[in-house]
C-alpha cells in the first residue's frame, strides 16, 4: 500500500476511474442490450445508480485515501455524481442525435468527458482535506 500512496492521486484517480469506469460501461451495455437501445437514457440512470457506491468506495480508500466522515463524503459524493450524472446525459443525448448516432461509442465518450470534471469535483469537493 505504501507504494500506491506514493503514486500522484491523480493517476490514482486515473486508474481506479478506468475501473469505475468500466464497471460502469460494462452496466450500461448489459442494460441497453438488455432493455434496447431506445431506452438509452434508462440505461445510462441505471448504470449511474448502481455503480455509484463501488464507486465511493474505491475513491475514498484507493485515491483520496481520506478517513472518517463517510456520510459527509457520501453525500458529497452523491452531489458530484448527480452533478457528472447531468453532464452526461447532456453529452450522450448530444452526440447520439447529432453526432455519432450510436448508443455505445456515444457513452464511451461521453463517460470520458465527465471523468475530468467528476476529479476535479472529488478532489476539491467530496474529498477535500482539510
Amino acid at each position: 500500500m505504501e507504494k500506491w500512496l506514493k503514486i500522484p492521486d491523480f493517476v490514482r484517480f486515473l486508474i481506479i476511474g478506468c475501473l469505475n469506469a468500466g464497471i460502469s460501461y460494462i452496466i450500461y451495455a448489459i442494460a441497453v442490450f438488455m432493455l434496447g437501445e431506445t431506452h438509452y437514457q434508462l440505461c445510462v440512470a441505471l448504470q449511474w445508480i448502481l455503480s455509484s457506491f463501488i464507486s465511493y468506495l474505491n475513491q475514498k480508500f484507493f485515491v483520496f485515501c481520506t478517513r472518517g466522515k463517510y456520510i459527509e463524503e457520501y453525500l458529497k459524493c452523491c452531489t458530484t455524481w448527480a452533478i457528472s450524472y447531468l453532464l452526461n446525459v447532456i453529452i450522450l443525448e448530444i452526440f447520439v442525435r447529432f453526432i455519432i448516432q450510436n448508443v455505445y461509442i456515444a457513452q464511451f465518450i461521453s463517460l470520458f468527458l465527465v471523468s475530468i470534471s467528476t476529479y476535479v469535483l472529488f478532489k476539491f469537493f467530496a474529498f477535500k482535506k482539510d
